[in-house]
């Protein structure tokens, strides 16, 4: 999906003009993939622009960037702020944003440690991540050749740059067989996770979703559908998931940050369910919209509202 355009991207507490927003190219991230970042989107609400559970996207920037030990110069508050600062300058109603911390210019060698870790912040509008009818007619995947990351090889847990040359592999294999996306399993052929999504399956008025064991990352909007499933009186199993479940699952859907919660129409050209959003996703996206749209009461906490911004020159 093309960018489109904002005025200003935050880079180390300075608002730089969007072409304006460069690295140097001998910068560590550039050669060895030493980043860590988030993905967040911001709802237009009644009330105005709305962040999604800012502080728990800042702080699993910050648990990302502890895991690779990159010592970071801001704490969680600040970079809320920043983040809505950015928000705020841009006058976005709605949009995503992305976080992003790495290892800039100093020197080059495996050990980054001589680099410094610089911060960047940009937001822009951004749609559907799985095109605009998939929230209710689902997308069709398949089970990808390639496995997820193996355990004690590098940190699932982290959203790191490097670990998204995996998910490369699985999106671009996905689409070149006609699929709008791919399942990965790990390396125990368990399910694990789309290639930037987690992922559920409903099975006899259960909600199924794969351990952290299965090198899936600790998704934001995954927790989320949990509780709100909880909340609604469905049982929650978490679990090792063979592949085969896919295929006899009553209904599957991917959540995430950028997809939000879509069903899954069909895993490997095997329908699922009634090949659309079944009756727990719908019940589901329900929830979820009513809440980051403003249209129903936020009693868990999770919105944001970004302060009206008075622009100045920067």
């Amino acid at each position: 999906m093309a960018f489109d355009k904002t005025e200003y991207i935050w880079m180390n507490g300075k608002m730089i003009k969007w072409d304006e927003a460069k690295i140097h190219v001998l910068s560590h991230v550039v050669h060895y993939g030493s980043s860590v970042f988030e993905g967040m989107r911001v709802y237009k609400t009644p009330q105005g622009a709305a962040c999604f559970r800012l502080r728990d996207h800042s702080e699993r920037l910050l648990n990302s960037a502890k895991i690779y030990r990159m010592p970071m110069s801001w704490t969680a508050e600040e970079i809320d702020q920043a983040i809505l600062d950015t928000i705020g300058i841009n006058s976005l109603e709605e949009c995503y944003v992305r976080p992003v911390a790495y290892r800039g210019y100093e020197s080059l060698g495996v050990d980054p440690t001589p680099c410094p870790v610089d911060l960047t912040i940009a937001t822009w509008p951004w749609g559907k991540y799985l095109g605009a009818e998939a929230l209710e007619k689902g997308v069709s995947v398949c089970v990808s050749s390639w496995n997820r990351i193996a355990p004690n090889t590098m940190p699932a847990m982290a959203k790191a740059g490097a670990n998204y040359m995996n998910s490369q592999l699985i999106k671009q294999e996905a689409l070149s067989h006609g699929y709008s996306e791919g399942i990965a399993l790990d390396v125990y052929g368990h399910v694990s996770e789309g290639s930037g999504e987690n992922l559920f399956l409903v099975r006899k008025g259960a909600l199924v979703t794969p351990t952290f064991a299965a090198s899936i990352l600790p998704g934001i909007t995954r927790r989320s559908v949990i509780r709100l499933a909880e909340d609604m009186g469905i049982k929650v199993i978490e679990q090792n998931v063979p592949r085969e479940a896919l295929y006899l699952a009553e209904e599957v859907f991917f959540t995430g940050s950028a997809a939000e919660i879509t069903p899954i129409s069909r895993v490997d050209n095997i329908t699922i369910g009634d090949g659309v959003a079944g009756p727990m996703t719908r019940a589901l996206q329900k929830a979820f919209f009513g809440i980051v749209k403003g249209e129903v009461e936020d009693q868990y906490g999770w919105l944001t509202h970004v302060p009206k911004y008075e622009k100045v020159t920067a």
